[in-house]
């Protein structure tokens, strides 16, 4: 005669699952361990490399700042082909170099540009709009700077009407008296120049409305006969 099955509790079912959990985990950890040590190491390497990342980032920022001071000196002198090679002789890198090393960087950014100044003030019309064009960084007078550096560019390419358009990018960049009442002047003239008169004064009035205290405001009627608005 067969014994009477002894009653399992609530409690025991809970813990003979739990034992079987466990063994099941185990024997997957067994199975797998490779392939999750090898994720988990993978995991910290990814981390270490972040960390790593964001240190050199900061410290080639720091290399680029104190390069780009250095040829400056050149770039202000007007010596414009030397800052763009740089002097070995003097440990001054040019500012192609500091571009293709440190283009990741706002300095790196900022070399771009005056690269690309130098690059006009030579005659270089399409190596400077190809690093005006290059220019991705943060600052809104720079990218201001780079939109009116292809507008020139395209002025001398005699294509006045993309010259009037990035003028026109550059004012809408930034508000600051110091340079968006010429970049409108800039637009108007331009405008004017493909015939678009209409347009060309209501960007004059707008120069004139929003920068009431500067030179260019002042000179208003001046560029108004000039432009035949």
């Amino acid at each position: 005669m067969l014994a009477p099955k002894k009653k399992i509790s609530k409690r025991e079912i809970k813990q003979d699952k739990l034992v079987e959990n466990y063994f099941k985990v185990k024997n997957f950890y067994l199975n797998y361990q490779k392939v999750i040590l090898g994720a988990a190491g993978a995991i910290v390497l990814i981390a270490f490399v972040i960390i790593f990342l964001a240190n050199k980032s900061k410290e080639n920022a720091e290399v680029a700042n104190t390069e780009l001071a250095r040829v400056l000196k050149l770039y202000d002198q007007a010596s414009y082909q030397q800052a763009i090679d740089g002097v070995p002789g003097k440990n001054i890198r040019g500012l192609k170099a500091l571009v293709e090393d440190y283009g990741s960087t706002e300095s790196g950014e900022t070399a771009k540009l005056y690269l690309a100044n130098s690059y006009m003030s030579l005659g270089n019309i399409d190596e400077a709009k190809k690093y005006y064009d290059g220019y991705s960084g943060d600052i809104d007078l720079m990218k201001a700077a780079a939109y009116a550096g292809i507008a020139s560019c395209y002025e001398i390419k005699n294509d006045l009407k993309m010259a009037a358009e990035y003028f026109m990018k550059a004012a809408n960049v930034v508000k600051n008296a110091a340079v968006t009442p010429e970049y409108l002047t800039n637009a108007a003239r331009t405008y004017s120049l493909v015939g678009d008169k209409e347009r060309a004064k209501k960007i004059l009035d707008q120069m004139k409305r929003d920068f009431p205290e500067t030179q260019f405001a002042r000179d208003y009627d001046k560029y108004a006969a000039e432009f035949q608005i």
